[in-house]
């Protein structure tokens, strides 16, 4: 996550998402930003459904006027935290740092602050590792890497994940995704919910597996078409 993504529509559906789960399940949850310096680029830039209510305030209307409000102000996380509209969630802010010594540091604060959470929603860049970014190298703090997936999930936390889509057939890239986080998340329940740019990873613990249809049906009734639910087929 950059800082110049603040309140674009990516932004607008990640919060609707967390907003429906909080409600259908009240799990607590902590939101890793996974933040990296901004860059300059034109991404982030899609802020032009806060002028379009009719097609978008539907979906959240508390939310949509918050985001109104709030990108107004400026571009920045912080805004989101200091406002009320994820009621009750926690933040974990720090910067995600490239060299392996910091970013073991990074991750073990993470893991202390995510101590009394049932949930955390993990924020990078771009997803999960590829192969092309090893840890500890440059613009690895872009990603998410499968060891530190293993160990979130060890510690009882079950975990939301964004995911930019790749260059591949929608339905067979969900599928594969699916399948490997599951292999590395014992005994999960996985959903998955798509939008038309990215993807979001819902792997829950067996204790909150109670929650799933509740949570599938809060989405799905608020997002329609926006917000897709996939289940991984074995």
């Amino acid at each position: 996550m950059k800082n110049q993504y603040f309140g674009d529509i990516n932004d607008y559906k990640k919060y609707g998402l967390l907003r429906a789960i909080k409600k259908a399940s009240n799990l607590q949850q902590l939101v890793a930003w996974m933040l990296t310096p901004d860059d300059g680029g034109s991404d982030g830039k899609f802020v032009e459904y806060l002028t379009e209510p009719s097609k978008w305030e539907k979906h959240d209307p508390l939310l949509y006027s918050e985001l109104i409000r709030l990108v107004g102000k400026g571009r920045n996380v912080s805004l989101i935290e200091e406002s009320n509209i994820l009621n009750e969630c926690a933040f974990f802010s720090d910067i995600v740092p490239d060299s392996s010594a910091n970013r073991k540091e990074w991750f073990s604060n993470l893991l202390t602050a995510s101590t009394h959470t049932d949930l955390v929603f993990l924020d990078p860049d771009n997803g999960i590792e590829i192969k092309s970014k090893p840890y500890g190298r440059k613009d690895s703090s872009k990603f998410l890497y499968w060891h530190e997936i293993k160990e979130l999930w060890k510690s009882g936390k079950s975990l939301l994940i964004y995911q930019h889509f790749i260059r591949e057939k929608r339905e067979t890239y969900i599928q594969r995704i699916l399948q490997a986080v599951q292999q590395e998340t014992t005994n999960s329940t996985i959903h998955a919910f798509a939008t038309p740019r990215v993807l979001f990873i819902l792997a829950l613990q067996p204790r909150h597996q109670m929650h799933q249809d509740a949570i599938i049906k809060a989405i799905t009734n608020s997002w329609g078409d926006q917000i897709k639910h996939w289940k991984l087929i074995h």
